[in-house]
């Protein structure tokens, strides 16, 4: 028990400590972007500048914000992954050039023809020539796709993969399903599903990395929200589900920060995993988008940033990095609308601009 309240002082604590110079404009953002939760963070390699969590858990309650609730990171999710894989590359479990029907040939005769060489990196770096799919597809249907969480991934990979899309050439192809074919061949290079692998990383981060939605297991976790402010009900998302390893995790701002600041560390040279240029290669490998990190130079400041950003349906998240000033700012919200973007977006500006970036 006295473990309990030593964990909630220190979260306080750094509420408290940390967490008040931007707080006005912040909430500030927050009511005039109608985001029920606001969550960020400003962190270097070492240190934690401002960290908080504003609002109410629940549009219209009085569930208040507290700084341990959890959010989906939807498309974060991919940095989880690449770097899941570049650790098992790293000790010889699997290879950037292994393709997918090395691993799974029972599936390669009724897969596109066009499927057939795509590696672990071209389905990390979205160079793998794959249509977009989403939850918000309609095919294929629960009735089509059975069997456990991991049953289900396959399932599906292997209806996506007999479809015939027909793709324009072009540098990049933002496809979700590139993502499940690489959870797939992760677990069948370990032995291991794709949610064991996570726990396992989380573990060694003591991060406390989870699936789907926060109020799925504690109602009184935050709720997303749609654009209309409708509150997400718990249910099991089975779309999602298919996604896990594209964009299903959930997690609170504070481990979050443990992760972030492990790739800060990483891309100073001070990781004992991996290389410098490891980590380099992570973010900043290949133009415009590398193995789970976007990247572009800001226009204000011309610095390089690698970053990502997340939408699962009722919420947003966004993490961006850089290297040069040794900073990362992290930005959540319950609910995914166009308006609250916007305001993640001015918020992100103005760390930015007092913190150098």
């Amino acid at each position: 028990m006295k473990k309990n309240y030593s964990i909630a002082f220190l979260f306080l604590f750094l509420n408290t400590f940390y967490g008040q110079k931007n707080s006005s404009f912040a909430d500030s953002i927050r009511i005039k972007y109608k985001i029920p939760e606001l969550a960020y963070a400003v962190v270097s390699s070492d240190s934690i500048f401002e960290i908080n969590a504003l609002g109410y858990q629940r549009y219209n309650s009085s569930y208040k914000a507290k700084i341990d609730d959890k959010f989906r990171l939807g498309s974060i999710t991919k940095t989880v992954t690449s770097y899941i894989a570049t650790l098992l590359v790293k000790e010889g479990k699997i290879k950037w050039d292994t393709k997918f029907f090395d691993l799974y040939p029972e599936l390669k005769a009724k897969s596109n023809p066009e499927t057939y060489n795509f590696t672990l990196q071209d389905f990390l770096t979205f160079r793998a020539k794959l249509g977009i799919w989403s939850y918000g597809n309609e095919t294929p249907t629960p009735k089509e796709i059975k069997g456990n969480d991991q049953q289900q991934r396959y399932e599906f990979i292997a209806w996506f993969f007999q479809q015939n899309t027909v793709l324009e050439k072009q540098d990049i192809y933002w496809s979700n399903p590139g993502y499940v074919a690489a959870g797939l061949m992760l677990e069948k290079a370990t032995g291991k599903t794709y949610e064991n692998l996570v726990q396992e990383l989380g573990k060694s981060l003591k991060v406390d990395f989870d699936f789907g939605q926060p109020n799925l297991k504690d109602k009184n976790q935050p709720w997303g929200h749609d654009e209309n402010l409708k509150p997400e009900k718990p249910t099991l998302n089975y779309k999602l589900n298919w996604l896990s390893s594209a964009g299903n995790i959930n997690v609170s701002l504070p481990d979050f920060c443990k992760f972030t600041q492990m790739q800060l560390q990483g891309l100073s040279g001070k990781s004992k995993l991996l290389s410098a240029e490891e980590f380099h290669n992570m973010h900043y490998g290949l133009p415009e988008y590398s193995f789970g990190w976007e990247s572009e130079n800001n226009e204000k400041s011309h610095l390089k940033y690698s970053f990502h950003n997340g939408n699962p349906g009722t919420f947003l998240a966004k993490v961006y990095l850089c290297k040069s000033i040794d900073k990362a700012f992290i930005l959540f919200a319950n609910v995914q609308s166009e308006q609250a973007d916007k305001g993640l977006m001015l918020l992100l500006a103005k760390l930015q601009e007092q913190y150098g970036g």
